[in-house]
């Protein structure tokens, strides 16, 4: 590429194209307003340079942004996760995900990588850092500290190029010269995981 980025030769398959709209949710015996709830969309979808036409944060000062336009997640996890909760229903999105993607984990992606797609092209920018919110969608008082323990951590897309993406779409995976440390690297660095909470909930 003129760029001098190079296709590595993998890539992510688009699962799941997923989003909402804030709203209010009871939680501790009062009123929050969230936008986590993402559901899983038919037909194209518009990404641009904000996210996905259609989904909102519902606190744009600590989500969202040009460096937190989308949000992805593994595919891969689900199966980790229904395992840590038999009892909780995991349709996608059902970890705030935009982008539910197979092929390309944590370990395999850097800050600053490109995926791009027949329209859109996106960066990777960093880990995402759970919130108590995840605690209000799975109604655990656990799920954060479970989640961060875990170590699948999921990752932050900017929009460098807007378009239509669609469910089964391919987006190639282009690296970035000189790439530093991975996204799981970084998230495990960044919060100081204990290794009893390792042991305890597992890891790949």
């Amino acid at each position: 590429m003129e760029d001098g980025r190079e296709d590595d030769g993998t890539a992510a398959i688009v699962v799941s194209l997923n989003r909402a709209l804030p709203r209010e949710v009871g939680w501790r015996g009062r009123t929050v307003r969230t936008g986590f709830f993402k559901a899983p969309q038919k037909g194209p979808v518009v990404v641009g340079l904000e996210g996905l036409e259609g989904d909102a944060s519902a606190d744009t000062q600590a989500h969202g942004g040009p460096r937190q336009a989308v949000y992805a997640y593994p595919a891969e996890h689900y199966a980790f996760w229904a395992d840590q909760l038999p009892d909780a229903k995991l349709p996608w999105g059902s970890f705030g995900e935009n982008l539910t993607l197979r092929g390309l984990t944590e370990g395999r992606v850097s800050e600053g990588d490109f995926l791009e797609g027949s329209e859109v092209t996106l960066e990777v920018t960093h880990p995402r850092t759970p919130c108590y919110k995840m605690n209000l969608r799975f109604e655990r008082e656990d799920m954060v500290r479970r989640f961060a323990a875990a170590g699948r951590s999921g990752y932050y897309l900017a929009v460098r190029q807007a378009g239509r993406l669609h469910v089964g779409e391919r987006l190639i995976h282009r690296p970035v010269p000189g790439r530093g440390p991975s996204v799981a690297e970084v998230y495990r660095a960044r919060m100081h995981l204990p290794p009893r909470l390792e042991a305890e909930f597992g890891d790949e």
